[in-house]
Formats: structure tokens, sequence, C-alpha cells
């Protein structure tokens, strides 16, 4: 009786351990995925991303204020084109480099635009050796023409390059600091835009594949029909020509392999569905995906193509243009795909 209670206690123990042990291994698997969601969301990992965005920032620190905008659109490959202060142009080989941890292809246009508060920025240069030297002249010309020499400081002063306004060195570490952030904010509302617009792109394709697939499940359950229709009609008009005469069963047999063998997309439509299934799984997983699927749609549209030459029936024709017609609206959307 005691080792029968003994033996129950273990039980119970060992119960209640594997339970909470599957409840933790569960609570532990939903913090991991809702952490990676998380994660991808805020750095735009593994998402699909439009090419087409707008991101704007302005930062303002240490008496200086630089507002950056940058806007893009489709492109092959990452070309970028900043516009900004002239004072500024020694960063332009850092800010490509750091645009490119966010980026990787579409034309961009970046706009940035710098305000320096400081009192004590410019200073006024004046030039001693041009002032003598324009002195000299107006007196010369004075002696030599018999002119009075009326020339006054005054007068002196506003000849051009006797005084200028001059920019004091500027501290390159402080203006990057701020430079950087405003860039960085930039570039995050750019890339949360383009992930926004991706994932509107992505189910607008995903539809579109789905439909694709209704049209190759129409075409391939319709081919064999297309060659039992032609069997009979081939009957048909043999006995309306020979009429009580015996059809020559191999014959007729041989006729329809022929038939059957130039009309079969069967190969055709395995490929075509590979490829369709081969787009819904990569734009699941997401990434820079836009080169790879522009590829896989010209493979689709090769596909529909033999198909529709191999057509000998109106519907299959039909649904053939309808599938071309997805395919062109697929390849247009994937060039929004970065």
């Amino acid at each position: 009786m005691i080792l029968l209670e003994e033996n129950m206690r273990k039980k119970i123990v060992l119960t209640l351990a594997c339970t909470f042990t599957k409840i933790s291994i569960e609570i532990l698997v939903k913090v991991c995925a809702q952490a990676h969601t998380i994660f991808t969301e805020v750095r735009g990992i593994d998402m699909i991303k439009s090419m087409t965005g707008f991101g704007r920032c302005e930062v303002e620190e240490s008496n200086r204020k630089v507002t950056v905008e940058m806007k893009s659109v489709n492109h092959r490959y990452l070309d970028v084109n900043i516009k900004m202060p002239k004072k500024l142009s020694f960063f332009e080989s850092s800010i490509r480099n750091e645009l490119k941890n966010y980026v990787q292809r579409g034309k961009i246009d970046i706009f940035i635009s710098y305000e320096d508060f400081s009192e004590n920025n410019v200073c006024i240069k004046y030039n001693k050796e041009l002032a003598a030297e324009y002195l000299k002249y107006l007196r010369d010309m004075s002696e030599e023409f018999g002119l009075d020499d009326d020339i006054r400081v005054s007068t002196l002063s506003r000849y051009p390059e006797v005084f200028s306004m001059e920019e004091q060195m500027v501290d390159e570490e402080e203006i990057w600091k701020v430079l950087s952030k405003a860039i960085a904010g930039a570039a995050e509302n750019f890339v949360e835009t383009r992930i926004k617009e991706g994932k509107n792109l992505a189910d607008d394709l995903i539809a579109k594949l789905d439909k694709m697939l209704e049209h190759v499940a129409f075409i391939e359950e319709r081919s064999p029909q297309i060659i039992d229709e032609y069997r009979r009609k081939l009957e048909d008009r043999v006995k309306e020509l020979l009429g009580d005469a015996n059809v020559d069963e191999n014959r007729l047999l041989t006729e329809v392999t022929i038939f059957a063998d130039k009309v079969c997309v069967d190969e055709e439509i395995v490929r075509l569905r590979s490829h369709i299934e081969t787009t819904k799984h990569t734009l699941i997983d997401g990434g820079s995906i836009g080169r790879k699927l522009d590829f896989i749609a010209q493979e689709m549209n090769r596909e529909a193509n033999t198909i529709l030459s191999k057509a000998n029936d109106l519907t299959i024709s039909n649904r053939g243009i309808e599938l071309k017609t997805e395919i062109e609206k697929v390849r247009e959307q994937i060039q929004n795909i970065e």
C-alpha cells in the first residue's frame, strides 16, 4: 500500500513537471516569435520593401539645425543623388556609406539643408596689402592728372576685397554628429514607408498568383478533354466518309497520339505551377528579392507563351490570354520591389 502511494506520488510529480515544461516551452516560443517580429519591424530585416518611399528628419543641436529629406523611385541599381550646401560636401562619401545600411536598390534623391546659429561663425578679414595698393594707384592718378587727393577711409573701404566676410574653421565632428542623426532618422522613416508599401505589394501579388493558379488548374483539367473530343470528332468524320466500312483503329489511335503530342502542355503546367509557388514562398520569406522575382516572372511568361502556342481550343486560348495578362501585371508590380 505504501509502495503504491509512493508510485502515485512520483507519477503526479512527473505529470506536473511535464505539464509545466510544456507550458514553459510554449511561452518561450511565443516570446521568441514576438521578439523576432518586433526586431524585423524595427530594422526592416527580411521584410519586403517597395522601391518608392519618403523620409524626413530634422535635428537641432549645438546651435546647428540639419534637415534631411529623401525620396526614391524604381531603378535597377542603387543610384543616389545628394543636394546639400557646399560646406557639407566633404561628408558625401560618409553619407553614401551610411545609406547603404538601409537601402540596396532604387534611385534616391536626398535634400539636405544646414543652418548655423552660432554668433561667432564668421569674421571680417582686412586685406592690408590690397588697400595699400589701391591707395598707391589712386595717388599716382592724382599726381599724373592733377586731381585733388580727396581719398577717405570710407571710400577706400568700399573697394572690392578690402574687407571680406570669412567663415571660421568648422568643427567637422560636431557637424557630422548632428548630420548623421538627421540622416539616420530620415532613413528609418524612409525604410518604414518602403516596408508598408512592400507589404501592400506582397498582398496584391499573392492574390494575383492565386488567380494564376486557378487558370493553370483549369487548363490542366481541360487539356485531356480536348484529346477525347478530338478522338470523337475524328471517328465521326471517318464514319461519315466511309459509311459502314470498318475503321482502322490503329490508324485512328496513331492520329490521336500525334495530336495529343502536339497539344500536350503537361510539362509547361508543372513548370509554371512550380514558378508560381516559388514566387509565393519567396514573397513570404521576404528580403531583397526584386531581381529574383523578375527572373521568375520572365520564366512564367515563357511557359505561358508555350501553352498558348500549343492551344488548339478556344477556352484554353482564352484562359491562356488571361494567364498572360496576370503575369504581365505581376511583372509590373515586381518592378517596384527592392
